[in-house]
């Protein structure tokens, strides 16, 4: 299926491209979620009608990704939980509970922008995470896991 970009998607292109992508991709994901539309003429002219405001709320949306990546970059969050003797925690740290720690300081964080390619925690120790702000914006903080022995 062809369709407009109307939004940056990674690997994918930029605002106003038109690509070829699979059909589920497109009709579940990309249009539904407003990043894309389909390649008709009337789309198209559409398009080309709003690009100037398109671009416009894409560059307030950078700028905003980027002044909040400027205050959360370097940040040490600190998360306290149950461990035993050898470091191990019970149960894990996940991305719910670094949002939530985010949150608590006054930074809105969608967790699934919260990068975790190993997965959840499950020792105690310093381990750096990437925060995925915007497509251009990554923030990395240090997350420091501490054990509560009984």
């Amino acid at each position: 299926m062809q369709i407009i970009l109307m939004d940056k998607v990674v690997n994918l292109g930029g605002l106003g491209d038109v690509v070829r992508v699979r059909d589920g991709y497109a009709r579940n994901y990309l249009i539904p979620q407003g990043k894309a539309k389909r390649a008709t003429e009337e789309n198209k002219k559409f398009f080309e009608a709003k690009r100037v405001e398109l671009e416009k709320v894409q560059g307030e949306r950078l700028a905003e990704a980027q002044s909040l990546a400027q205050k959360i970059e370097g940040l040490m969050l600190q998360i306290t939980r149950k461990a035993g003797v050898d470091g191990r925690l019970f149960g894990s740290v996940g991305n719910a509970d670094i949002a939530e720690v985010l949150k608590t300081l006054g930074f809105e964080v969608e967790k699934s922008a919260i990068r975790m390619p190993q997965g959840p925690f499950k020792a105690v120790g310093d381990n750096p995470v990437e925060i995925v702000l915007h497509s251009d914006v990554v923030a990395t903080v240090t997350v420091s896991i501490l054990g509560e022995h009984d």
